[in-house]
């Protein structure tokens, strides 16, 4: 059996898992968007041409864009202190409900710990800033749906 700390652990691992692959994937994509501008500069003239090479610039804004979320999100993340603990939840914590079980970090979806499912969401999310700064006993409406907080850690 973890301990709190050692889930918690475990789960900013995954979120850190998870942010890596983006990473890796918007890289990716950019070097392909540079390699295809470098080629379309050898191969053609003329407007389609240039039609080819302002959609391609434009693809490589957006994967920079997604690059520089990609590290924010990052630096967020290593600002997270999993062995502090907190009567409220904060950024770190880990909520079980008798609904869902969240982990306040970043916007990461479904992760499996020891069979346990939680969600990796990010405090700035509509969940999110429902859970924040409420503590064990609360109870929480969202969607429609009540749950109760039993525990957070």
């Amino acid at each position: 059996m973890k301990t709190n700390s050692e889930i918690k652990q475990q789960l900013l691992k995954c979120c850190e898992v998870f942010i890596d692959k983006r990473l890796a994937n918007v890289q990716h994509n950019i070097a392909e968007v540079q390699e295809a501008l470098t080629s379309e500069t050898k191969s053609s003239a003329g407007d389609k041409h240039e039609t080819g090479r302002a959609m391609l610039q434009l693809e490589r804004e957006k994967f920079g864009t997604q690059l520089s979320e990609i590290n924010q999100v990052k630096q967020a993340l290593s600002k997270i202190n999993v062995s502090k603990h907190s009567e409220a939840i904060c950024l770190g914590s880990a909520v079980l409900t008798n609904k869902s079980n969240y982990f306040i970090a970043i916007s990461a979806g479904e992760m499996d710990i020891d069979g346990i499912k939680y969600f990796a969401i990010a405090p700035n999310t509509p969940i999110g800033q429902l859970l924040l700064s409420k503590k064990a006993g609360d109870t929480v409406r969202f969607r429609e749906q009540v749950f109760s907080i039993e525990q957070l850690f």
